[in-house]
């Protein structure tokens, strides 16, 4: 099969790459808020010349030339048109609502369970002191402690042990019991 272009295809073939071009985003600049804006239509009046990176025709960095009204006093009464009405754009703020509302989710959820491990190191901790106070009072009670040693074998505490024993449970009670 042998593909036959015609001036007519040829034709509409590069019509159509023409309206395609002339669709495509002519404007660029930076935006307020630093990001980059794409746009068939020229950028809002509040938008500085040096922020404009492109425009129609490949110029770059200054806004097209907008023709200087007449004088009232040399326009006739019968070329009057009507006076041109800003269309009603939204602004567009940059930012996308629903992604902004997820991110506040997370957020939310994150700092839900930062607050929740807090408490359960909270609960440790006082558990570990009052455990901690309970055993300072056993060991300076005077009373016979017995530990069982590698062996399985019972060991009765003798002051050293008791000593080290109470040093370490002063360590739990000075850091847990604030």
């Amino acid at each position: 099969m042998q593909l036959k272009i015609t001036p007519k295809h040829l034709l509409l073939l590069l019509a159509g790459w023409t309206f395609a071009l002339s669709a495509a985003a002519q404007w660029q600049w930076v935006g307020k808020d630093g990001r980059k804006v794409f746009s068939d239509r020229p950028p809002p009046s509040d938008i500085q010349d040096k922020d404009i990176l492109k425009q129609p025709g490949g110029r770059r960095g200054a806004k097209a030339a907008v023709a200087p009204a007449e004088p009232a006093e040399a326009v006739s009464p019968v070329a009057t048109a009507a006076p041109a009405v800003k269309a009603n754009v939204p602004k567009i703020s940059g930012k996308d609502k629903e992604l902004e509302a997820k991110k506040k989710k997370l957020e939310d959820e994150e700092a839900t369970k930062k607050k929740a491990e807090e408490e359960k190191v909270a609960k440790a901790r006082a558990d570990n002191c009052e455990r901690a106070k309970k055993a300072m009072v056993t060991i300076q009670s005077g009373a016979r402690i017995s530990t069982t040693n590698t062996k399985g074998e019972r060991e009765i505490m003798d002051d050293s042990g008791r000593a080290a024993e109470s040093k370490r449970l002063q360590a739990i009670t000075d850091s847990d019991c604030k």
